[in-house]
């Protein structure tokens, strides 16, 4: 109950950000991302006080920073795939293990476990991650250049990117 009073006394005294008139925002957000790839978007986007998905921009980030758009669009592209990589690591494994008593069906009945069980593997993914991310420092700070497409670090090992312009 006590918890309950202090999560209700904590959402009532929050204040709410500032508001800023919807057809200001997107015209002034028009400018910035305009003629940027995915501003076109899907005609019309259901659920919107704006009714469209042009340049859609809620937030207003590009209005507020339009220096850092080229960022965004980067940072959206990564934790997207990180996402969907994400997705796809928590249903394989429940079909399909690696060898190893330690990662057998037996001592890991659900892959939820498998951050309690295997401290070590976890200290080694972060490895991994830091190692990918120190890997993309170098394309971050050339962003500004615009000499490569978002999320496009030249990294096609087995050749997936399209050739062809369209």
């Amino acid at each position: 109950m006590v918890k309950l009073v202090l999560l209700a006394a904590a959402l009532g005294s929050a204040s709410s950000p500032p508001t800023i008139p919807l057809a200001n925002a997107f015209a002034a957000v028009l400018d910035p991302a305009d003629g940027m790839v995915g501003g076109e978007g899907p005609e019309p986007m259901p659920f919107t006080t704006a009714g469209t998905s042009v340049n859609f921009d809620p937030c207003g980030f590009a209005e507020r920073a339009p220096e850092w758009l080229p960022w965004f669009r980067e940072a959206e592209l990564k934790h997207g795939r990180a996402a969907m990589l994400a997705t796809a690591g928590m249903v394989v494994p429940e079909f399909v293990r690696i060898p190893g008593e330690q990662f057998s069906f037996e001592n890991i009945p659900r892959v939820i476990e498998a951050h309690d069980k295997l401290p070590e593997s976890m200290i080694q993914i972060f490895g991994w991650i830091s190692f990918v991310e120190a890997c993309s420092f170098a394309a971050l700070a050339n962003m500004n250049e615009y000499d490569r497409a978002p999320g496009d670090f030249g990294f096609d090992p087995i050749g997936l990117f399209p050739t062809d312009p369209e």
